[in-house]
């Protein structure tokens, strides 16, 4: 199987690219690359851990991925509350993100 087949990766990728879209003229440099970098840190993962050799390996970047959903949903909750993402946008990809998650719990569990 391949990482680009995964709904998760393909997911996990839009979303990033949202994020990239909405934030490319922020002047809030340090939240903007932050949340680029947990955002573009989901699909990555995914897909490195599906390129490893073990399962062990495998399961543990998927982990890796879990711990950036997780970064990320922190980040747009900070940002819907200063201001930076307005709350419908906020709260659609709050939800996207933690149905990413869902998804990779499992994957784990595979």
């Amino acid at each position: 199987m391949s990482f680009e087949t995964l709904h998760v990766w393909k997911r996990a990728c839009s979303l990033s690219c949202e994020l990239y879209q909405h934030f490319s003229q922020c002047t809030d440099f340090g939240f903007k690359d932050q949340i680029t970098r947990s955002g573009l840190s989901i699909p990555s993962n995914i897909a490195e851990g599906f390129e490893r050799g073990s399962e062990k390996d495998r399961k543990k970047f998927l982990y890796y991925a879990k711990g950036s959903a997780a970064e990320l949903r922190t980040q747009i909750h900070i940002g819907k509350q200063v201001g930076f993402i307005p709350v419908d946008l906020a709260d659609k990809w709050y939800a996207e993100v933690f149905y990413i998650k869902k998804m990779l719990n499992t994957l784990i569990l595979q």
